[in-house]
């Protein structure tokens, strides 16, 4: 299993849920962790808590959504701590309401945070990796983008263009035989860090709520195991071959589940940044 002790690890939307918890888990691990949130309190506070376990971390607030202040912090990263070994892009936001009901600004935002801080971090940070072969990326996507989900359209569009992005990154590395750098590719089912207070199916012993706690320790061992793609729970393994049924045959499993109906008494954080 791969090594990160003394490794350069940055985490986007770090200040809280599975962002906090990887940054806790990274620096026990030994690794140097870089936080970047839009909330400097928040990050501040990791910080704090990460330095009284004896580790080192580094404060950089940054809305990702914003190409040029990426690309400014991502200048200031790569001068103070030095280059970085595993990228994490985590933040993520979710409206959470039927597609009708989002604003033009909520719509866009949601793209600009859950997709484009994506390509933003990865020009940033991928050419040094492939410089030194060396080097990982994580993309926190969602079982959201891997099937289509009522009250979440712009989200679950926003996460199947990151599964997409994620396998044609590794496409390209593997093109160009930078067999060094690895990708990671996430895709949970809800998790508990209240972005999504209010799911619920049909079938909680096959779709649980996801324990944080979990996500995360399944998170750090698929990073040190170099997986491709992180599925959670196991029956998120099956959706990939529900696209080989009719349509209508996908969508009956998905209204069996609860799937369609899930998000009807959501009331989790509204445009939060968390983990999907």
């Amino acid at each position: 299993m791969k090594d990160l002790s003394n490794k350069n690890v940055l985490i986007t939307g770090a200040g809280n849920g599975i962002g906090k918890l990887l940054s806790i888990a990274m620096a026990k691990e030994g690794s140097n962790i870089v936080l970047w949130d839009l909330n400097p309190k928040s990050i501040g506070m990791v910080a704090k808590e990460i330095g009284e376990m004896g580790k080192k971390a580094w404060v950089y607030p940054c809305d990702v959504s914003k190409k040029e202040e990426v690309y400014k912090q991502a200048e200031k990263v790569q001068k103070e701590v030095g280059k970085i070994d595993v990228l994490i892009n985590n933040a993520g936001i979710v409206s959470g309401k039927p597609f009708l009901e989002c604003s033009d600004e909520e719509l866009e935002r949601s793209i600009d945070v859950n997709l484009l801080a994506h390509f933003w971090t990865t020009k940033a940070f991928l050419p040094d990796m492939i410089k030194t072969n060396s080097g990982h990326l994580v993309s926190i996507a969602s079982a959201a983008g891997l099937i289509g989900i009522a009250s979440l359209a712009d989200y679950s569009a926003s996460k199947f263009a990151v599964v997409g992005f994620d396998e044609s990154i590794r496409m390209e590395l593997r093109k160009s035989k930078i067999n060094g750098v690895k990708t990671t590719c996430v895709c949970p089912y809800y998790i508990n860090t209240g972005m999504f207070d209010g799911v619920k199916t049909k079938f909680d012993f096959l779709l649980p709520l996801l324990d944080q706690n979990k996500v995360t320790f399944e998170i750090l061992k698929a990073i040190k195991e170099d997986m491709s793609y992180l599925k959670l729970p196991p029956i998120v393994e099956i959706i990939p071959l529900m696209r080989l049924l009719p349509t209508e045959v996908t969508d009956w499993f998905a209204d069996f589940l609860g799937l369609s109906s899930s998000m009807n008494e959501f009331k989790g954080h509204h445009g939060s940044t968390s983990s999907s």
